[in-house]
């Protein structure tokens, strides 16, 4: 079962709030309504398409048309497609229309080698850095999202107070019997 990460908000959400747009790219306005939403629900590790969209025109993150901020989130940000033409790695695709901001050693397209995960601090509050780094991008957030490293220590106890030896070999025990 797949261990959902806690983050931290960053209460950007909050109504006394301020949300800098001025001067963001398509880009990093997509990359803004992703957090935002990541934000607002904590518990969610990923949204749809739709959703982050939606975010990023409620939040009135771009003055972009409605066309050029959805083809940044299906296609142009997304770190594991072949870039078309942008290149960042802003976020990261799980399934056909379902998208999570980028995290550091997520698997992206080669061509994509060097290019921007995150709009350039100046243009956000502190609090977003300091939550995409200590939080999002935290070593115990890249753990809590790896299935195989969450099975670590989910056999712990199975051999009783015995080696896996000698539990192989009591299970064993009675195969020749002819019964």
């Amino acid at each position: 079962m797949r261990q959902a990460v806690v983050l931290e908000p960053m209460m950007l959400s909050e109504p006394h709030a301020t949300i800098p747009h001025s001067g963001l790219t398509v880009a990093e306005a997509v990359w803004m309504g992703t957090a935002l939403l990541h934000d607002k629900r904590p518990y969610q590790d990923v949204f749809t398409v739709d959703e982050i969209l939606e975010s990023v025109l409620n939040h009135k993150l771009s003055d972009a048309p409605i066309e050029t901020i959805k083809q940044h989130v299906k296609q142009h940000c997304v770190a594991n497609l072949p870039p078309r033409p942008n290149r960042s790695r802003m976020l990261y695709m799980t399934g056909p229309s379902h998208r999570r901001l980028f995290r550091n050693g997520d698997r992206f397209d080669d061509q994509r080698e060097g290019a921007p995960t995150h709009p350039a601090w100046e243009k956000l509050p502190s609090h977003v850095r300091e939550w995409y780094e200590t939080v999002w991008n935290s070593p115990s957030a890249l753990i809590a999202n790896d299935p195989l490293l969450n099975a670590i220590g989910t056999g712990k106890g199975m051999f009783g107070d015995q080696g896996a030896d000698a539990y192989v070999d009591s299970l064993r025990d009675g195969w020749d019997d002819p019964r």
